[in-house]
């Protein structure tokens, strides 16, 4: 009798095993003669994916004391990475990096003091790449008030580019913000977008614009439908009379998730979660994701794909402080265990986190070789990936479909080309050659409801298939 009971024990065991085993070794990203850090805020992200290209943004200040921003890419998922390449170009300090990807174009945007020496001032700067990150324009001023700016945060979708940052031009802090309809080429003026406010995140899906903040010890929650032309009112997502702070968001699709530290259990900060089905319209309510009350968290950060919801947090339970991750299958309603990322004697912290169909990439500051960035990944963090486009039998997969804002192209093979037509037989979308096995993300929110139908030419044959814009 006790047969299947030892037979549980064996499984529960084997899973987690094989669980655990998915996540890659730790890769030490950075070692150059000065100090690598992620130091910016849980509001903005230092790494971004698109396709099989992974793009990582932090300080150094390999090139004096004052510490510049740096940037660096693998094009083939993390496997192999390129250069170092030095992004800010001044003396002065730049910092608190953010980097969104859309397509080929790369956008950083950061804080820097080039500008406000005497008085101590940041201003907010930018620069994109539009080669996917083989070379970078020049730096560009975002921001030019006698105040301070910092803590920006940056989402680009299509062609629409929203900025968010911390704005000091009036008594209190504030939370400002800025937009490009070209893809950074120009920008709208500086405008007020919650007061008070500080900390702010965005992520963009289509013309939705979702930004959260701290606002007085509460998570503040507020969206734009028009792409951040109008406003919708300021909500909160908290209201108990508790401490929150650095809240983190991510977007797929219509469902929004937030994460932030929130110090109701025995005034430690614990992770608490929240999300919207319906892009931000109602919200569920609060679940507590960490209940360790002797860990002192500092940082959390979180990454939505399809229904895979993910979130990274430093935790020193362990008596120094340790990268641990937790995931959602469903969208948020069921959560698997605490798994702890790292294991070793120095301090593992300040971790961001990304995902798309294939892998799950999170980077983070490391102190056992000094101080420098690492890097792991988890090739079967998200359901659909190649093997399942394998055994599909198809040479192409589109995802979600159908889909109301953006879908997702995957292909086992090279594409040469790839075309859009509606039902009427007029070509609506068109790119070039995706190389190698690619995943192309494609906005469609401008598309009218109907049924569309995607060619794509591998080699000497094509292969047609259909979606459904809702």
């Amino acid at each position: 009798m006790k047969k299947p009971f030892l037979f549980l024990i064996i499984f529960f065991f084997w899973a987690n095993l094989v669980s655990n085993a998915q996540w890659s070794v730790d890769t030490q990203l950075t070692n150059g003669p000065g100090n690598s850090q992620m130091d910016g805020l849980p509001n903005a992200r230092c790494i971004a994916l698109s396709g099989d290209t992974v793009h990582v943004a932090w300080r150094d200040n390999r090139d004096g004391a004052s510490g510049e921003i740096y940037y660096k890419r693998s094009t083939d998922g993390g496997l192999n990475w390129g250069p170092d390449m030095r992004i800010s170009k001044n003396v002065f300090t730049s910092t608190a990096p953010s980097i969104s990807v859309s397509g080929s174009v790369v956008i950083i945007v950061w804080s820097d003091k080039r500008d406000g020496i005497s008085n101590n001032n940041y201003e907010i700067y930018y620069s994109r790449s539009t080669d996917g990150g083989t070379s970078w324009g020049t730096d560009t001023r975002l921001t030019n008030d006698s105040a301070q700016s910092d803590s920006p945060s940056v989402s680009v979708f299509g062609q629409l580019v929203i900025v968010v940052w911390d704005d000091y031009r009036e008594v209190s802090t504030k939370s400002y913000y800025k937009r490009s309809t070209d893809c950074g080429v120009s920008w709208g003026a500086d405008t007020k977008l919650v007061e008070p406010g500080g900390s702010p995140s965005v992520s963009v899906s289509g013309s939705m614009v979702h930004v959260v903040w701290n606002a007085l010890g509460k998570t503040g929650y507020k969206r734009s439908a028009d792409g951040g032309l109008t406003w919708e009112a300021s909500k909160l997502l908290t209201v108990d009379n508790v401490v929150t702070n650095s809240p983190s968001l991510s977007v797929s699709g219509s469902s929004v998730h937030v994460v932030w530290l929130d110090s109701r259990n025995n005034f430690k900060y614990e992770i608490y979660y929240k999300h919207s089905t319906d892009s931000g319209v109602t919200w569920n309510l609060d679940t507590r994701l960490t209940t360790n009350y002797t860990s002192a968290t500092l940082f959390s950060s979180v990454a939505a794909s399809g229904s895979d919801v993910h979130v990274v947090w430093d935790d020193n339970r362990d008596g120094n402080y340790e990268i641990y991750y937790k995931g959602s299958k469903d969208g948020g309603l069921i959560w698997g265990a605490d798994t702890r990322l790292t294991s070793n004697a120095s301090i593992s912290m300040h971790p961001y986190i990304s995902a798309s169909v294939l892998a799950v990439n999170v980077v983070w500051t490391d102190t056992r070789n000094g101080s420098d960035i690492y890097y792991k990944r988890n090739l079967t963090g998200n359901p659909v990936g190649l093997k399942d486009l394998a055994s599909s039998g198809l040479p192409f997969k589109v995802f979600p479909n159908p889909a109301s804002t953006e879908i997702n192209i995957r292909s086992l093979e090279n594409i040469n080309e790839l075309s859009i037509t509606n039902i009427l037989g007029k070509e609506i979308y068109y790119s070039g050659s995706l190389n190698p096995t690619p995943e192309l993300r494609i906005p469609i929110s401008d598309f009218q409801s109907g049924v569309y139908f995607i060619q794509a030419k591998m080699g000497n044959r094509k292969s047609i298939q259909k979606f459904i814009k809702l």
